[in-house]
């Protein structure tokens, strides 16, 4: 098998209502989302076609209606329904999934919190 390659989408900002609390759900805030698939580049470097890889501009618009979509409790959760829509494609391997909250309630002085998944093709 061919070594895996990596395709990496960093800092994609969507509004989204998730959140534990409330006025989370009422007001909502900005996620940030980090995302590294790996997989073969082989055919799409041989052939130049975006259609043997994946679609980044694609991927992106996938993983911003998942944030702006149906609310959750938990980044947890959010961070894995985003690997699981990467992991739909059967070309890649593994994910990476990094979920920013940088305007979470935390009361101390804070840059940021964030959840990463990693998730694998069985």
């Amino acid at each position: 098998m061919d070594e895996l390659d990596e395709i990496t989408l960093t800092g994609l900002t969507v509004f989204g209502y998730h959140g534990v609390f409330d006025f989370e759900r009422r007001q909502g805030q900005e996620f940030t989302i980090d995302l590294m698939l790996q997989l073969s580049l082989v055919a799409a470097a041989a052939t130049d076609d975006v259609a043997d890889t994946v679609h980044y501009g694609e991927l992106a618009d996938t993983v911003a209606a998942i944030v702006a979509g149906e609310p959750v409790n938990l980044i947890e959760t959010l961070a894995n329904r985003i690997a699981d829509a990467a992991l739909e494609d059967a070309r890649v391997q593994n994910v990476a999934v990094t979920v920013h909250k940088p305007s979470a309630p935390i009361e101390q002085s804070f840059a940021d919190v964030s959840v990463t998944v990693r998730r694998r093709r069985p």
